[in-house]
């Protein structure tokens, strides 16, 4: 690799999910905490990430390698942080206004995100809302 190389480095959460996208020039290969997206046991899983480079085509996607570190959450929230942090870096990578409001007319959570997170459990309940019943009255 040269010492040029530009390496892009995006964040992303959705409810309690974390996802990290390392973006730079390569052959249109993706990763997953390590392992190639193509291996993701779900289908659903694999189209959600791949939902940025499939929108920007394929003269963006042959040019950039991307390695996509996710935690927290469940499953569908990693690939929501996973999209978007993906999103986020290929616009940051091109530079391009275009790509940007492709993804905002596509979905705006691509790139805006959703802000909602889990409310926390209260002191002496079941749950973040829920109260004993009371048998009286």
């Amino acid at each position: 690799m040269s010492s040029e190389t530009r390496v892009i480095i995006t964040n992303a959460r959705r409810k309690m999910a974390r996802a990290r996208c390392y973006l730079y020039p390569g052959k249109g290969k993706i990763f997953v905490n390590g392992m190639p997206v193509e291996l993701l046991p779900e289908e659903v899983l694999r189209m959600k990430i791949m939902e940025p480079m499939i929108l920007a085509g394929e003269g963006i996607t042959n040019k950039v390698d991307a390695k996509i570190y996710m935690k927290g959450g469940g499953v569908m929230g990693q690939a929501d942080a996973a999209r978007m942090a993906l999103a986020k870096a290929l616009v940051r990578f091109t530079g391009s206004q275009e790509l940007k409001e492709l993804y905002k007319r596509y979905d705006r959570t691509m790139l805006a995100g959703d802000p909602r997170q889990t409310e926390t459990e209260k002191w002496m309940r079941y749950s973040a809302r829920r109260w004993r019943q009371k048998s009286y009255r």
